[in-house]
C-alpha cells in the first residue's frame, strides 16, 4: 500500500484510524496477530476498506480472535459463519481460518506465542517468509504474507518516510528497523 495509502488514509473513517493506530506498528498479542492474520487472509480479491467495515463483524463471529475457541470450531461453526452475512462467506478462507488456529496452538506449545514464532524467524527475506507460512499455515500466499509482516513491522513499507505516521512506527521499534546482530 504504502505512499499511495499514506496519501489517501488520513482522515478517511475506516482507513484513517488503521493507518494512523495499527499499520505497521508492532504487535504482540496472540489476538492481534490471529486477528491480522485472519483479515489479510479475507482481503484476497477484495479490497481492504471491504474488510475493514466488515471487521467488528469478524471480532463477533471469530470469538474475538481466540485461538483455542476457533480451533474448536466444527461444521456447525462452518455453517453458521456461512450464514453470516457480516463477514467474508468463503468456505475456503473460513475453513483455513479455523485449521490456522490449530496451527497456531502448535506454535504456541513449541514457541510459547506467535510472536515469539516470528520472532524466532527474523529477519527473512519476503520470499523466506511466504515460503515458511506456505509450509506452517492455509491460504497464504504472497501478497497475504507480505502484507501481514509489513502490517506488523516485521518488513518494510507500511508508510513511507514522509509520512506523519513513519516516525510514530519507528518509536515502537518495528523488527524490520532493528540493526543486525553482529
Amino acid at each position: 500500500m504504502s505512499a499511495e495509502y499514506c496519501r489517501l488514509a488520513p482522515g478517511h473513517p475506516f482507513h484513517g484510524i488503521y493507518h494512523e493506530s495499527e499499520y505497521g506498528f508492532p504487535a504482540r498479542e496472540d489476538a492481534v496477530l490471529f486477528e491480522r492474520l485472519v483479515l489479510e487472509i479475507n482481503q484476497a480479491g477484495l479490497s481492504w476498506l471491504t474488510v475493514l467495515k466488515k471487521r467488528p463483524a469478524f471480532v463477533a463471529a471469530f470469538a474475538a480472535f481466540d485461538i483455542d475457541k476457533v480451533a474448536a470450531f466444527g461444521a456447525r461453526d462452518v455453517t453458521r459463519l456461512m450464514n453470516d452475512a457480516g463477514i467474508i462467506r468463503n468456505r475456503l478462507k473460513i475453513e483455513a481460518v479455523i485449521d490456522n488456529a490449530k496451527r497456531l496452538q502448535a506454535i504456541r506449545d513449541s514457541h510459547g506465542s506467535f510472536a515469539e514464532w516470528l520472532d524466532a524467524h527474523h529477519p527473512l527475506t519476503k520470499e523466506e517468509w511466504v515460503k515458511l507460512f506456505r509450509k506452517t499455515f492455509r491460504f497464504t500466499g504472497g501478497e497475504i504474507v507480505g502484507e501481514f509482516l509489513m502490517s506488523l513491522g516485521y518488513i518494510e513499507g507500511a508508510h513511507v518516510p514522509s509520512c506523519p505516521i513513519h516516525a510514530k512506527v519507528l518509536k515502537r521499534k518495528p523488527a524490520w528497523a532493528a540493526k543486525p546482530a553482529k
